[in-house]
């Protein structure tokens, strides 16, 4: 079954050899781009649904690559890279890929994320009036929120962080966003984040010490899990 068209930006031949006929077994069209230039153009000529992209290119860093192709595409970007630090992972969020893939990975988990990143991208565009996943609804215009059907009471900075979460669903927000959407800034101290963060799961999950609506990224941020509505 067709599945989508991959672009696949790496320079490193063994892992273009390996990741192309999984990714063609598992259906999908692949386009495989060496370079930032040609992830660009890529991108332009043909209107991938997903992009998979190395940081360590020959030409340009792969965070700038992003930060171009955000200027006219939202297509879902994957970094799959080596590079493990923290700040590496943050500074490629912050400039608008969807996830964040180590290397080396598992092909399973790989497609697995890309099957989110895209669904998400279909389901919930980002002018959506409404939010549905699970047992989670978000009306945007009202500012209203349900969960299993019954109206949640949120405060004015938690809306502000759930709604954040809601318009990147299955995505990672970093906390350099979310204290952007809470606070108005990237200054605030991040314990305050941490103390909403609470209050929301206290109000949203099931069991609050065991998320599994709003799951913490270590390091990074949060994510809001896409899941099929109830």
């Amino acid at each position: 079954m067709m599945q989508g068209h991959v672009l696949l930006v790496d320079d490193e031949p063994a892992l273009i050899t390996v990741l192309q006929p999984a990714l063609k077994a598992a259906g999908y069209t692949v386009t495989v781009a060496t370079d930032g230039n040609g992830a660009i153009s890529g991108v332009i000529a043909k209107d991938p649904d997903v992009v998979l992209l190395d940081l360590g290119l020959p030409d340009m860093d792969g965070k700038d690559v992003i930060r171009v192709i955000r200027e006219s595409s939202q297509v879902p970007i994957i970094v799959i890279s080596a590079r493990h630090q923290e700040a590496e992972k943050i500074a490629a969020l912050d400039e608008g890929a969807d996830d964040y893939v180590n290397k080396p990975f598992e092909i399973g988990e790989l497609m697995a994320r890309m099957r989110v990143a895209v669904r998400r991208s279909l389901a919930q565009p980002a002018n959506a009036a409404v939010f549905e996943g699970g047992p989670l609804r978000i009306d945007f215009a009202k500012r209203e929120v349900e969960l299993m059907g019954e109206p949640i009471k949120l405060s004015p900075k938690e809306y502000m962080l759930l709604h954040a979460l809601a318009r990147n669903a299955g995505q990672v927000v970093t906390h350099k966003r979310l204290l952007t959407a809470g606070w108005g800034n990237t200054t605030s101290d991040l314990q305050y984040l941490r103390v909403y963060m609470g209050l929301l799961r206290q109000k949203l999950e099931e069991n609050p010490s065991e998320p599994e609506l709003i799951v913490t990224e270590p390091g990074v941020g949060y994510r809001l899990l896409v899941r099929d509505p109830v």
